[in-house]
């Protein structure tokens, strides 16, 4: 067997048994069909047993339609919905919740980060006996390549929540992540959030509870054109400083078994 035909096996290799990714959806009509059949593809290159957990959180656009087009294509893809938008906090638990699987992943659905490092998330997982990986745009192994006002809110954020919780985690923000699903479950009994906090709140309670996490590198391919360079809005920001308020409190009286 020569070197060649050695390397395209280990890369074909089913590493992950069993997985579970949540990929919230809200008014993404106009890319989520091919974003979810790019994404089960990639998924099937490494994983034996996986679904695609699309939530649509109360589009008002075709995206719910979309989406049931690409399960028509693709029986790994199904869909969980409801009629009023709450939030990706919500949108993600609710995914969650509904995973079967031993590992559950989310990542969002513009595939500005690709599912594709969830294979050496996965490994990653396994070696250091973690029960939480998550994506850092701050790990030093990271390329990523976005706006400066971006940049500048994520480590605004990471220095408020290095004093709120004395988090060691650089970067809690970043839409892909990869938990052992026992854990979240037992993890998500305690979260609230229904906004964008809601990554803080299960690190924080993670943190709480001695679950293990760690950051792995992203590379960030960032899509947002000129008329919407971005989904978080000066209110965005103003909520989620609100949001995190409160799951400091919570996280603080939470007596740990």
């Amino acid at each position: 067997m020569d070197s060649e035909t050695i390397i395209k096996q280990e890369k074909n290799e089913k590493t992950v048994k069993s997985l579970s990714v949540v990929m919230p959806v809200y008014n993404e009509g106009e890319n989520i069909y091919r974003n979810l059949l790019q994404a089960s593809h990639i998924i099937g290159r490494f994983a034996e047993d996986y679904e695609i957990i699309a939530v649509n959180d109360g589009s008002t656009d075709n995206s719910l339609e979309e989406i049931r087009r690409a399960m028509k294509e693709d029986d790994h893809i199904r869909v969980v919905y409801y009629d009023v938008n709450h939030g990706k906090g919500y949108a993600v638990k609710l995914g969650m919740m509904t995973s079967a699987k031993t590992l559950t992943a989310f990542c969002d659905s513009d595939l500005e980060l690709t599912p594709k490092m969830l294979k050496s998330y996965a490994r990653a997982m396994k070696q250091s006996n973690a029960d939480i990986v998550i994506g850092s745009k701050m790990h030093k192994n990271s390329k990523v390549e976005y706006p400066f006002i971006r940049k500048i809110i994520s480590w605004g954020y990471y220095i408020f929540l290095k004093v709120l919780f004395k988090l060691s985690l650089k970067d809690t923000q970043t839409g892909i992540k990869l938990y052992k699903t026992e854990a979240l479950k037992e993890i998500l009994k305690n979260v609230e959030t229904e906004g964008f906090s809601f990554d803080i709140e299960i690190l924080a309670f993670a943190n709480r509870m001695g679950y293990k996490i760690i950051e792995m590198p992203v590379v960030l391919n960032f899509s947002r054109n000129g008329h919407n360079h971005s989904k978080i809005k000066v209110k965005t920001i103003f909520n989620m400083i609100l949001e995190t308020l409160k799951i400091r409190k919570r996280v603080k009286k939470f007596k740990p078994l």
